[in-house]
C-alpha cells in the first residue's frame, strides 16, 4: 500500500457551505495538502429546490431557498479559486452532490448547465421525499411511507437508476447508502426484487463507463464496512466498474480518515488501485 496514491473522489464537505460540517473549504483543502494526497474531488451538496428540502440545521441556521443558492454560487466560485491557488500542490475537481426527490433531477440539470462543474456526484438521501439518512426517526418514517423495509430498498435503486439514465453523474455516491440504519441489511441482497435492482443499477453504472465511490465514512460512523457493501463491491469488480476511495469528509479533522483502511479492502478484494478520476484535466481546464 505504500504506493498507492492516497484520493478522496468525495470529499471536501466544509461548514463554510454545508450546514452539518466544519471549517472553511480552504481550511479542509490544506488539510488534503499536509496529509499528501494527490487529488482529492471537493462535492458540497446542491442547494435545495425549495425550503421543503432543506435539512434542520440548515432551518436553524436561518437559511432559506434563495439564501442557500446564493451560498452554492459562493461555493462553486472559492472552488475554483483554490483549485487555481493550489494546483501546484494537489489537483482539485469541484463538483457537487445532487439529490432525487421530487423536481431534484430537474433542478440539478439547471445548476450543471449554469456552473459548469467538473463532475457530478450522483447521491440520493431521500426516499418518498423524507431525508432517510438524517436519524432513526427519519429512516422509520421512509419505511412507514413505503410499507415495508424491502420496499423501500426498491423505491431506494429506483431512484438512483433515475438519476444515472438521466444525469449520468461521473460518480455515484455511496452505492447502499440506504442500509444506512438497518441491522439486516446483508439479508436485503438476497431478496430477488433487490437483488434485480441492484444488478441493473450496476450493469449501467459499467455500460456508461461510470465510478463508484468506495465511501469510507460509513466506518468513521461504527459500521461493519464501507459504502458499498462486499458482496456489491465484488459484482462491481467482477463487471469492471472503476472503485475508487472516498472520505465524505465534512471537516478538516476527517480529510483523509479511514481512507487507509478502505484502499486495504480494496486491495484485498482485486480492485485496482490505479484511481480513475473524474474528469480528465485536460477537460477540467477547459472549465470556467
Amino acid at each position: 500500500m505504500t504506493d498507492t496514491q492516497r484520493v478522496s473522489i468525495h470529499g471536501g464537505h466544509s461548514g463554510q457551505f454545508c450546514s452539518h460540517a466544519e471549517n472553511t473549504l480552504e481550511e479542509v483543502v490544506q488539510a488534503y495538502i499536509a496529509k499528501g494526497y494527490a487529488w482529492v474531488g471537493i462535492t458540497e451538496h446542491m442547494p435545495p429546490l425549495s425550503d421543503r428540502f432543506m435539512y434542520i440545521e440548515e432551518r436553524e441556521a436561518g437559511f432559506n431557498e434563495s439564501s442557500l443558492l446564493d451560498r452554492f454560487e459562493k461555493y462553486m466560485a472559492e472552488g475554483r479559486r483554490l483549485q487555481k491557488k493550489y494546483a501546484g500542490q494537489m489537483n482539485i475537481f469541484i463538483g457537487f452532490e445532487t439529490e432525487a426527490y421530487t423536481g431534484a433531477i430537474d433542478f440539478a440539470r439547471q445548476l450543471i448547465s449554469q456552473h459548469h462543474p467538473d463532475y457530478i456526484l450522483g447521491g440520493i438521501h431521500h426516499v418518498a421525499d423524507i431525508p432517510f439518512d438524517a436519524n432513526v426517526q427519519n429512516y422509520q418514517r421512509a419505511v412507514d411511507a413505503c410499507g415495508d423495509v424491502e420496499t423501500l430498498y426498491c423505491r431506494y435503486f429506483d431512484l438512483q437508476y433515475d438519476v444515472i439514465r438521466t444525469i449520468k453523474p461521473k460518480v455515484m455516491a455511496h452505492f447502499d447508502l440506504i442500509r444506512i440504519f438497518d441491522q439486516d441489511y446483508m439479508q436485503r441482497w438476497q431478496v430477488p426484487e433487490i437483488h434485480r435492482r441492484i444488478e441493473r443499477n450496476l450493469q449501467s453504472i459499467a455500460n456508461l463507463n461510470l465510478i463508484l465511490d468506495y465511501n469510507v465514512a460509513a466506518l468513521r460512523k461504527g459500521a461493519p464496512e464501507p459504502y458499498i457493501s462486499q458482496p456489491i463491491l465484488e459484482r462491481a469488480r467482477n463487471l469492471g466498474i472503476a472503485v475508487v476511495p472516498g472520505d465524505d469528509s465534512h471537516g478538516a479533522a476527517m480529510a483523509g480518515a479511514y481512507i487507509e483502511e478502505g484502499i486495504a479492502i480494496l486491495e484485498k478484494t482485486g480492485v485496482t488501485t490505479q484511481w480513475c478520476k473524474p474528469v480528465d484535466i485536460d477537460q477540467q481546464l477547459k472549465n470556467p
